[in-house]
């Protein structure tokens, strides 16, 4: 009891403080104005349908008042709701057209306490053609037109002459806001300007999934946005912007033609009112008069055209009348001035709103005042159902209500002239003609240019032309002559000119004959053709085809004689070697190709010490050099063997000879020592792979020892290693042209070696064959295969 005691005290205590007697006067006051507001709206729609019931049944005003009371009880409505009817039956304009469709997306949203959307569409029609400012138009388009919809927020841009938008009016948003949005600078994309560029109009569902910025982006980023072109007239003069708060669903037919009626409407307010920005001046430069745009026309050195807009009786654009054009127009089809001037656009040139799409970009400069500039615009005529052609360097622009159209037709046969000349230039061709009855002879500049004269000299006749070609050439040039002269056919030779200036140029002359009506010859006309440079391309193209034989016959004879010392000291097979208790066998594969020839080599022999060398090696490169090398280790290394040395001494002083007796030729190398009455093998290598053991059913490389490939270093030394060998053993020395690929590393190919090794077939050649079948080398080199088997 005694908080509910307090509270009233203290609303008694406001309502009678100085304070609160003031607010509660502003409010009063506020409604009275917005109740006075309401009613002037609705005595101006009022007397609007009285008026219209005067020039309907030819009454007075006081008849006309009885009738709309009698006629508003009959139809059960309110005065103001009756008085819009009669009015949308009247008028039949873009808001009539959308009432109906209007009162039924808007009838759940219309308070009972309010009047009817009808009555909303034409409050503020009303309050728009009576504002005297754009702010008002926006605050009127949202009390009464767009918050039924849902609408949160209305901004109607002005379109200036540069492109750019000025924030004309807005309502809905805060001050500050308003204020950053004063203007956007042409260029700029935002939502209103693609309703500029959208002929239906930008509808956006959600502003966050575009990325578009616009005013009061922040307060609604997830609402709808509708920016429709305000136009009318066929002529752009702002944007109508509409903001929601929430995602907007596609809308019904009926309320896209409710907003184009609303922006319709703020096209008229744009129209005949300037927005009220300090930086908004007007420019009288954009609203010439027409007579001073034909004089503007008239101090062109171009063809130009003034154009008016045609309009249909509801006001739409549909044409453009060509006003004037000045005197340095030129038809495509060749008409007069007088044919085209006063002629509608569409009916002088009625395809021009086809590909050329010259009538759309009239029309768009027309609307928007943006200026439009391009180069080879295909322009075309249609002169008794003929379609004409012509091409043109196009240039529009707006002045005021008129729209100004230069247009730089090309002239075609200056212009094939001109490729013509630049073709002959391109191509070193210069063209004549001589008439034989009056001795005159005509020369373009390019046979003046190849004949090394200045443009002041005679030209020279054609049967004078073996004085200036080399004596050589006279028999060709005679048979050109008779051909031409007494056979009457068209002919063509080739010559050496010698020129005043001592060049000689390689020329081709091709000439016909011109026959009269009674068939004499009168006439000699051709073309000359510097060939110098065609000429000296197949004298160098024989030379190469010459070397390039002359180096294939030399390349196929260092081949041939590779493989003949290569198979004369390595053939690929072999007698077999006599060991006791050995079975010693080798293989040799020579590369698929003869440019690639190596040096891979191998050795088997018995030395008098009765131990066998057993050895195999690869000399770096390919072709006679690689095989010369090869001949020289190998048979070094046998003279070297027969001292009696182990296999690290031998390769050794074989470094030696590689780096010092051979061009520094580098080699890979494995050398062993087999001794048959105590099956010990001694081995050592030279930057080769390893031997590999073959026991029973494993293979396996033999530890690898150190030791540098021959022929790097003057001086190397070389680790050695012994191996004991027991009965049915197979040793397998090889060349890396066995295992090698391209696609895959030496270990991996080294282990598929392995693999197939190991299956032991009854003799060594068998086995040997078996390695080289089944090997996956694909590097075309040469393989060697050394295999030993203890028996």
């Amino acid at each position: 009891m005694d908080n509910r005691s307090a509270a009233d005290g203290d609303g008694r205590d406001g309502e009678s403080s100085p304070v609160g007697r003031l607010a509660a006067t502003v409010e009063r006051l506020r409604r009275e104005v917005r109740a006075a507001q309401a009613e002037a709206d609705g005595r101006a729609l009022i007397e609007l349908a009285k008026g219209i019931l005067v020039e309907r049944l030819g009454c007075g005003p006081a008849q006309a008042s009885r009738q709309l009371a009698e006629l508003t009880a009959q139809a059960g409505v309110t005065p103001l709701e009756f008085a819009v009817e009669v009015i949308n039956q009247a008028s039949r304009d873009r808001l009539s057209e959308v009432t109906s469709a209007f009162l039924a997306a808007t009838a759940s949203a219309d308070p009972p306490d309010q009047n009817s959307s009808a009555v909303r569409l034409r409050t503020a029609e009303s309050g728009a053609l009576a504002a005297d400012d754009t702010q008002a138009v926006a605050d009127s388009l949202l009390e009464h037109a767009l918050t039924p919809l849902g609408a949160e927020a209305v901004a109607i841009w002005a379109l200036g002459a540069d492109g750019s938008l000025a924030l004309a009016g807005s309502a809905g948003f805060s001050a500050a806001e308003a204020g950053r949005w004063r203007h956007v600078p042409p260029g700029v994309t935002t939502v209103a300007r693609r309703g500029l560029t959208e002929r239906a109009g930008e509808w956006i569902r959600s502003l966050s999934e575009t990325g578009l910025p616009s005013i009061g982006q922040h307060h609604h980023p997830d609402g709808g946005r509708v920016a429709v072109a305000a136009e009318t007239g066929g002529r752009i003069h702002g944007v109508l912007e509409i903001v929601w708060s929430t995602p907007l669903e596609p809308p019904p037919a009926a309320i896209v033609r409710q907003i184009e009626a609303l922006a319709e409407l703020c096209a008229h307010t744009l129209e005949t009112n300037t927005p009220q920005h300090p930086d908004d001046v007007p420019n009288p430069r954009l609203l010439p008069d027409v007579a001073e745009l034909m004089d503007l026309a008239d101090g062109l050195h171009d063809p130009a055209l003034v154009l008016v807009p045609h309009r249909d009786s509801d006001g739409h654009l549909v044409d453009f009348r060509i006003h004037h054009v000045n005197s340095r127009f030129l038809d495509p089809a060749g008409r007069p001035r007088g044919a085209v001037n006063g002629a509608l656009l569409l009916e002088a040139y009625p395809m021009a709103a086809g590909h050329s799409e010259l009538f759309e970009r009239v029309e768009r400069v027309y609307a928007t005042g943006e200026p439009f500039r391009t180069h080879r615009m295909r322009l075309t005529a249609l002169v008794d159902d003929v379609p004409l052609a012509a091409v043109a360097d196009i240039n529009v622009s707006r002045h005021g209500d008129s729209v100004l159209l230069i247009w730089r037709i090309e002239d075609e046969t200056a212009r094939l002239a001109s490729l013509l000349q630049h073709a002959q230039r391109l191509g070193r061709i210069g063209g004549f003609e001589e008439n034989l009855l009056t001795g005159e002879i005509t020369w373009n500049g390019q046979l003046y240019h190849l004949y090394g004269r200045p443009l002041s000299d005679t030209p020279v006749p054609l049967e004078e032309l073996p004085a200036h070609a080399h004596p050589d050439d006279a028999v060709a040039i005679g048979r050109f002559l008779r051909t031409l002269l007494h056979q009457r056919r068209p002919a063509s030779t080739a010559f050496r000119l010698q020129r005043p200036d001592g060049v000689t140029r390689h020329i081709r002359v091709v000439a016909e004959p011109v026959l009269d009506s009674t068939g004499q010859l009168y006439m000699l006309r051709g073309a000359y053709q510097d060939i110098s440079a065609h000429h000296w391309t197949e004298v160098a193209l024989a030379a190469t085809r010459d070397q390039l034989a002359h180096t294939e016959q030399q390349a196929s004879e260092r081949n041939r004689l590779t493989l003949q010392l290569q198979h004369a000291i390595m053939p690929p097979t072999r007698a077999p070697l006599e060991v006791p208790g050995l079975d010693v066998a080798v293989r040799y594969r020579p590369a698929e190709t003869q440019h690639l020839v190596g040096g891979d080599w191998y050795d088997a022999v018995v030395l008098p010490s009765r131990l066998v060398l057993l050895c195999v090696g690869d000399v770096a490169g390919h072709g006679i050099e690689a095989a010369t090398s090869m001949v020289v280790l190998r048979n070094a290394l046998r003279g070297l063997a027969v001292t009696g040395a182990g296999p690290a001494q031998l390769l050794s002083w074989l470094n030696m000879v590689a780096h010092h007796l051979t061009g520094a030729v580098t080699a890979t190398a494995v050398c062993g020592l087999y001794d048959p009455e105590t099956h010990t093998l001694r081995w050592a290598r030279a930057g080769h792979l390893p031997p590999v053991l073959v026991r029973g059913s494993e293979a396996a490389p033999l530890p690898l020892v150190t030791g540098l490939l021959l022929g790097a270093v003057p001086e190397a030394t070389y680790q050695e290693h012994e191996v004991q060998l027991a009965v049915d053993d197979t040793l397998l020395m090889y060349t890396d042209g066995l295992i090698e690929r391209r696609d895959r590393s030496v270990e991996e190919s080294l282990a598929q070696f392995l693999t197939v090794a190991r299956a032991v077939p009854p003799t060594l050649d068998q086995q040997l064959d078996r390695l080289l079948t089944h090997s996956k080398s694909d590097t075309d080199d040469d393989t060697c295969i050394v295999g030993i088997r203890v028996a």
